[in-house]
């Protein structure tokens, strides 16, 4: 299943709708609660959420949806086609009020994230791409523009490595010591490291310690229609379904696939 451009057109107005829930929280009072699983929740995460699941439910009615936030009723969940949503990924950026969360949406059929869009809503920014389509970023006021990943660099450019704003690992410091070339490191919040990549801005974001499913499709999305990859230890793309585990394991997401990187820890 491919999404044609009318189709990702109304993702984008989903998502920017969600955005629009989203700044409504930020610009005033608000607070936070603790879920489960130690992560932050705000009212943002679940406005947005709802926001997210009408838009998609009258859009493309029958499809499963599956949100950090909520799943859709149907007693069967299928496997094959369905939405990954975050609705407010980078909730930790969001109380920092730092600007860098985003609303992820992505389209997965057979495991493979072929559409996704991410909003960056405090910074005007939305990046989408289905596969057929490329992949694109729009900003207020500009034309839209086709991304592209830069080339390994081979000029002596340092290479750019793009780390977690809130989660530095020990990990990544030992890789980095094992890449052996030069490099410069820039923290980013949420999955606006894969579409940084994805305009070329950066090189490499390596990950060491749990994501979730829907913390990655969307940008994989982007990024991959952009000409990068996103691999695991393995060195196979990360893969998306219902029935399997939740939490990714280490990855390496690159702007040039071809490019030569230390092998991650498992």
């Amino acid at each position: 299943m491919r999404l044609t451009r009318e189709e990702l057109e109304q993702v984008c107005g989903i998502a920017a709708l969600a955005g629009q829930e989203i700044m409504r929280v930020y610009s005033g009072e608000f607070t936070a609660w603790t879920k489960a699983d130690d992560s932050p929740l705000t009212e943002a995460d679940l406005r947005a959420d709802s926001v997210i699941r009408k838009g998609l439910t009258q859009a493309f009615p029958g499809l499963f949806i599956w949100s950090e936030e909520s799943s859709s009723a149907q007693a069967q969940q299928p496997d094959g086609t369905f939405f990954l949503v975050d609705p407010l990924d980078g909730t930790k950026e969001f109380l920092k009020r730092n600007g860098e969360f985003t609303v992820n949406i992505a389209l997965v059929h057979d495991h493979v994230p072929v559409a996704g869009v991410v909003g960056v809503p405090a910074q005007g920014e939305m990046f989408f791409a289905s596969q057929g389509l490329g992949a694109w970023h729009r900003q207020a006021g500009c034309a839209d523009t086709a991304l592209n990943t830069a080339p390994c660099p081979d000029d002596g450019r340092a290479l750019r490595i793009l780390g977690s704003r809130s989660h530095g690992t020990e990990q990544l410091d030992h890789w980095l010591h094992k890449l052996q070339r030069p490099h410069s490191l820039l923290s980013v919040g949420s999955s606006l490291k894969f579409c940084r990549i994805a305009q070329g801005l950066a090189d490499v974001y390596p990950r060491f310690g749990p994501t979730s499913q829907w913390d990655t499709a969307a940008g994989q999305a982007v990024l991959e229609q952009a000409g990068g990859a996103v691999r695991d230890a393995r060195g196979n793309s990360l893969r998306y379904g219902l029935q399997l585990p939740v939490l990714n394991g280490n990855f390496v997401a690159m702007g040039d696939p071809g490019l030569s990187l230390p092998a991650l820890l498992p």
